[in-house]
């Protein structure tokens, strides 16, 4: 049975309900935020409190029942809106790893506090200073001593962890040596973060280039308990996989959102702004870029709800969310690149917010995935031409 995608005009109440909540959070409040480094509590809380965080978790534990494709669409329009949904967007990707892997225990005691807002699942530990992309060969070990698993190791880019309550991690729990497969042996763990700090885990915040907070994290000795365990041990490789499916096209989305607003406001400039007696909007050299980069987010738009239609049908879509992702980063830095040329020189001034916005897309050609290897995904897996590493 074909798969039916959304149309310009499906979820407009979302979209609506969605702009009305941002409307309260102006620009001066995300370039306040950014200017101090700091965390958007406030927005976070609304967000909360009105259900759009919990999104994605069924109606019978206290969410919305909502798919990737209405998530999607919430994280489009803060980022249309001026936001930045990069400051939660963990919770919502970060609930795909324990919606399908997790048990029926951890669901009933852990998804309706976080529907509630009594608790954020917003960090994910993954990445490694050594490893990087190469995930199958990272560092951090979970050894089992009886009932207690015990963490060892470091991670790097684990983002809003200080204002996160639980943490995914992985781990190898399987030395890489006995295993026949390298994605094979990884297990993928609940962590408490609270309990964590005072118990073998230490993080370092890392200063970077946009208001994101990430950190290196550290863990020594660190002991959780054997329940914290999210599905089978040994398969966490996969299930972090398929969450990772979910964070690619909700940041496809987040890029989409960029894009639109880069757009809008370079049209609005386009159109006010007179040069030599005429609008600069009029010059072809002004306007083709503007209209190319509408193009393509519209292009690369298509392909997140064909992401997300696959993921909420429960069938493969690894390569229509990489290329999602591709499709908007792209498309958004191409927005972006018109919107401070049609700008100028105020596009330098942090007053109309193009600098900040600038600063926060161009993180999506790198994160949480680059480019190159969403390429060397798309030639080994979907094209079958040899692996290039």
């Amino acid at each position: 049975m074909p798969l039916t995608l959304p149309t310009a005009t499906d979820h407009e109440d979302i979209r609506t309900a969605v702009r009305a909540l941002c409307a309260d959070f102006p620009a001066e409040y995300w370039r306040r935020l950014d200017e101090t480094a700091a965390y958007p509590e406030a927005f976070v809380d609304a967000l909360t409190r009105a259900g759009w965080l919990a999104a994605l978790i069924p109606q019978e534990y206290g969410g919305a029942g909502l798919g990737v494709a209405e998530a999607s669409i919430i994280l489009e329009e803060i980022n249309r809106a001026g936001g930045n949904s990069g400051a939660c967007h963990g919770q919502m990707y970060n609930m795909s790893t324990l919606l399908r892997a997790g048990s029926e225990e951890q669901k009933r005691r852990i998804l309706p506090r976080l529907a509630a807002g009594e608790l954020r699942m917003q960090s994910m530990a993954v990445t490694e200073p050594t490893t990087g992309s190469d995930t199958t060969r990272l560092k951090t070990t979970a050894v089992k001593k009886g009932d207690r698993w015990v963490i060892d190791g470091q991670k790097v880019w684990t983002s809003r962890l200080q204002h996160s309550d639980l943490m995914i991690l992985l781990a190898r729990t399987t030395p890489l040596a006995a295993v026949s497969k390298r994605s094979h042996g990884l297990s993928v763990f609940l962590v408490d973060v609270p309990a964590a700090l005072t118990a073998g885990m230490t993080v370092r915040p890392i200063r970077n280039m946009v208001n994101h907070e990430t950190n290196e994290v550290f863990f020594d000795g660190l002991e959780i308990p054997a329940e914290n365990l999210i599905g089978r041990e040994g398969e966490g490789f996969r299930y972090i996989l398929e969450g990772l499916n979910a964070e690619r096209t909700l940041i496809a989305a987040e890029c989409i959102g960029d894009g639109r607003w880069f757009v809008d406001k370079a049209v609005a400039y386009g159109n006010e702004r007179v040069v030599f007696g005429r609008p600069i909007g009029q010059n072809q050299g002004v306007q083709f870029p503007i209209a190319q980069a509408h193009i393509r987010i519209e292009a690369a738009s298509l392909m997140r709800f064909s992401a997300a239609a696959l993921h909420d049908a429960g069938k493969p879509c690894g390569a229509e969310a990489n290329m999602a992702k591709l499709l908007a980063a792209d498309a958004s830095w191409e927005a972006a690149n018109a919107c401070l040329q049609t700008f100028g020189g105020f596009g330098f001034a942090a007053e109309y917010d193009v600098e900040r916005k600038f600063r926060e897309t161009r993180l999506y050609q790198v994160a949480p995935i680059s480019t190159n290897l969403i390429l060397a995904y798309v030639g080994e897996h979907v094209l079958g031409l040899p692996r290039s590493y």
